[in-house]
């Protein structure tokens, strides 16, 4: 199927807008609704928990709320797309996971599950250190990475066993172009992470990913490629960390890579839009309009009637003029 360059003109104008606009129209917003439940080591609840969802496309997109005396805790009025959840509470380590909604769906109740006292060490149960690692946070939101990581080391320095708390400050090094040290501090969570039985696996992962991050702005495919393969062994059943990668290949134009990573993501996550989406996009770069379809109308069945249906549905009848 062949296009001429009117239409491949269309088509880049349709992704670019879907991209950086269209996709996030929604901006995380919608009629679905999470749910969770955060308990102790031993599975008690942890009332008066802060709840903070961000969604992944759009940081500036947050929602809060706090759990019940049970635990539990609901938000309402999100759209379909992949989020942080983080819970904390006084008296333990905050905990995030990575998660993925839909809105024609029910969407599964989470689980989070914070370290208690006197269970394991990295227990923040100061006020102080909690504002602290807010105000951290907030900076790095801001892109204002020098005054986050001042702020994390000297959360670091109150809480020593926190070790978690050094992928955000690899984070800091990494976005201030500040690579070897930002390698450095990845590696630190790394060895630390096989030590902690409860969140090891997912800070491994999150690690390793960022040093292959490192390695792909150093233009060095071969070494992050390597560091992305273990960081998906670290969490082979993470459809969202495989997804994450592909879009990092995507976002660097390592087309083939991309491919890979998104074929790994709905391969773990079979009814999951978002991988058919992103392949949709890697087969128009690769100039294979039949695979380009085939991916995108697969997106569409499992999206449903939505804004991102309809756009995607208008460069698919583009293609097919």
């Amino acid at each position: 199927m062949k296009l001429n360059p009117f239409h491949r003109l269309l088509i880049m104008v349709f992704v670019i807008i879907l991209s950086s606009g269209l996709a996030m129209a929604q901006a995380g917003r919608g009629t679905a609704r999470m749910n969770g439940i955060v308990v102790d080591k031993h599975g008690n609840p942890v009332p008066s928990a802060k709840i903070v969802a961000v969604f992944q496309e759009d940081e500036g997109v947050k929602m809060e709320t706090v759990t019940n005396d049970k635990g539990e805790w609901a938000i309402i009025g999100i759209g379909t797309g992949n989020w942080v959840i983080t819970a904390s509470a006084k008296g333990y380590l905050p905990a995030s996971v990575d998660y993925s909604s839909k809105q024609l769906s029910k969407n599964p109740k989470i689980t989070i599950t914070l370290e208690s006292p006197g269970v394991a060490p990295g227990i923040v149960q100061d006020e102080a250190s909690f504002e602290l690692l807010e105000q951290a946070n907030e900076f790095y939101k801001e892109g204002r990475y020098e005054t986050a990581l001042l702020l994390y080391e000297q959360f670091l320095g109150k809480n020593r066993d926190a070790y978690q708390v050094i992928l955000n400050i690899g984070d800091c090094y990494r976005e201030n172009g500040e690579l070897d040290k930002a390698i450095e501090s990845y590696n630190k969570v790394v060895t630390q992470a096989k030590s902690d039985p409860n969140m090891g696996k997912t800070m491994e992962a999150k690690a390793l990913a960022g040093i292959g991050v490192c390695h792909l702005k150093q233009d060095n495919l071969e070494e992050a490629k390597k560091v992305f393969k273990q960081s998906i062994e670290a969490a082979p059943e993470d459809e969202v960390l495989a997804y994450n990668v592909g879009e990092i290949c995507f976002s660097n134009q390592q087309i083939d890579e991309a491919a890979q990573y998104f074929e790994l993501a709905s391969q773990i996550k079979p009814d999951w839009p978002d991988p058919y989406l992103k392949l949709g996009y890697v087969y128009l770069n690769k100039g294979n309009m039949e695979k380009a379809v085939e991916h995108l109308e697969h997106f569409i069945k499992l999206e449903g009637d939505t804004e991102r249906s309809a756009s995607v549905q208008n460069i698919i009848k583009t293609i097919k003029k």
